[in-house]
């Protein structure tokens, strides 16, 4: 009303700048529409508070990327549901191991179908000496498998882990192979001298197109505080020159185009995991104070100068300090105080009963921004079950996108390095394999299996997998490796064996939903 009398007035008076008024009018109503009444307001007194300014990939990430790692680090040292965060995915992720199933693509290839399963088994058999030996890693302290869950374990805490294939030859008799695997925590890749030039940004370098062209890798830790070394760098290319094949290998799961290093998946909730640990701390340190039932005499002459010290009552092999300023409660303990002293106590009142559930509430919140449902996080199955079969379903998501991950960026490159070498050693015939890139990728195909998803109840999830195999919606393969990280094929060989053997000690095994014998395969009958 008021800016109506004004408007007026002005019209009456200056009839251009009554004009003026109501272009700037509508001006701002344009202005203040959309998401500038919303998210983007800066007039709200909800977002007035908001520091939301940001930067580029490397003002929001890689300037960071230190402190993050270090209290990443700590947490995962110190705060036990960081702990168990994190050994959760690498459990259900790597568990024991991924395994090499090979899945030759003999059509492309233009070999029998015979032909292929018995390359594919030379594979399997060579790569399982290779990787089930401590010589597949540079320092000889763990195979393959150890390898992995290594890997993923520093890429979860850390961020980021590089790994170099370097050759380094064993002793024949011992190893044929030299193809090696060294793995490289994350602060060891940085600039050299710790400066970024034009084409090297937190020791990546970058070609003109921005690709990354190598690594600089520094010859000691960083962090390090326990060696004389120089701190030198060295420069290994990505892509071998000559050969083509993955020099450096780089796990990171990118959050922006452009981002050259990883960031710690327990980044967004550091700060709630420390609050979290403070606040468990000091709850357990007040349950602890409440426990320890002291009684404490005093006498009543404050003049005298004689009498017990305090804590005189705690044997001195039980006390913690040494300091003569600390007073020690004992559980149980009676200490009589001197002349005139007192004690005042504030209770504590634990058990503390809002504990629990406020603990529950932000795992709640961790939980989401890790993408592990709360019931897996602190592995507390208490709702129905279907509650906690969905629990359990929307984990495998995560879990099986990640282990997918580990799969193409880890597993599969060292294991068509190792797969080149073991052909020009001789050791495997592949023809075509350096002749065509569609060969090469047909004899490199594989698959890596890791534990299964679990079963909350085999039944009914066996029956749900025979349906799917019935009607065409899955395969046996698929379904053993899902059910229990198994592979058919080897399992089909087993049951043969098995059956062979039950058979020859007279026991006919009988399949109820059939009514049919199961037949020795090589019997005339």
């Amino acid at each position: 009303m008021i800016g109506k009398l004004i408007d007026s007035a002005v019209s009456a008076v200056a009839p251009i700048h009554a004009l003026k008024r109501v272009d700037a009018r509508e001006r701002m109503r344009i202005v203040n529409s959309g998401y500038s009444n919303h998210g983007a307001s800066r007039r709200k007194k909800s977002m007035v508070g908001w520091n939301w300014f940001g930067g580029s990939h490397k003002e929001d990430i890689e300037d960071n990327l230190k402190v993050l790692r270090e209290r990443s680090r700590d947490a995962y040292m110190g705060i036990p549901i960081a702990t168990g965060a994190i050994k959760t995915m690498r459990t259900n992720v790597v568990g024991s191991g991924l395994k090499l199933k090979s899945n030759i693509d003999f059509e492309t290839i233009g070999i029998s179908e015979e032909e292929a399963r018995s390359i594919e088994k030379k594979i399997e058999s060579e790569f399982d000496l290779w990787a089930d030996s401590i010589h597949c890693d540079v320092q000889q302290m763990n195979n393959f498998y150890d390898l992995q869950r290594l890997a993923y374990l520093s890429q979860l805490m850390s961020g980021e882990v590089f790994a170099t294939l370097p050759n380094i030859d064993s002793k024949k008799e011992i190893m044929p192979y030299s193809t090696k695997i060294q793995l490289i925590e994350a602060d060891r890749v940085s600039s050299p001298n710790d400066r970024d030039t034009e084409n090297i940004f937190s020791g990546v370098e970058m070609g003109k197109h921005g690709e990354v062209k190598a690594y600089h890798i520094s010859t000691i830790h960083p962090l390090s505080t326990s060696t004389n070394v120089k701190k030198e760098w060295k420069r290994i290319e990505k892509i071998g020159m000559n050969t083509g094949l993955t020099n450096v290998l780089h796990l990171m799961e990118a959050e922006r185009p452009e981002q050259r290093r990883g960031v710690p998946i327990l980044a967004p909730v550091i700060d709630s995991l420390k609050q979290l640990g403070r606040y468990s701390d000091a709850e357990l340190m007040a349950a602890v104070v409440s426990s320890m039932f002291t009684v404490f005499i005093t006498s009543g002459d404050e003049d005298s100068d004689e009498g017990p010290q305090f804590g005189d009552n705690i044997p001195e092999e039980d006390q913690v300090s040494n300091d003569a300023n600390d007073y020690e409660l004992g559980t149980g303990a009676m200490i009589a105080l001197a002349p005139g002293e007192k004690v005042d106590v504030a209770n504590p009142g634990r058990n503390n009963t809002s504990f629990d559930p406020f603990v529950v509430s932000i795992c709640r919140q961790i939980g989401t921004a890790l993408e592990i449902p709360y019931e897996v996080l602190l592995k507390h199955f208490t709702s129905s079950y279907s509650a906690s079969r969905a629990a359990l379903l929307e984990a495998w998501k995560s879990f099986k996108a990640s282990r997918e991950f580990l799969s193409n960026h880890f597993c599969q490159p060292i294991f068509e390095k190792w797969l080149t070498e073991a052909i020009l050693l001789g050791r495997i015939n592949a023809p075509g394999f350096f002749n065509d890139p569609i060969i090469r990728k047909s004899y490199t195909r594989a698959e890596w299996n890791g534990p299964g998803q679990g079963l909350l109840n085999p039944l009914n999830e066996v029956n749900a997998a025979i349906k799917r195999v019935e009607n065409g919606f899955s395969t046996r393969a698929k379904e053993t490796t899902e059910l229990n990280g198994g592979d058919f094929y080897d399992n089909v060989s087993s049951r043969i064996s098995e059956e062979k053997a039950m058979r020859k000690g007279g026991i006919d095994l009988y399949v109820k939903k059939e009514q049919a014998v199961l037949v020795d395969p090589e019997s005339s009958e």
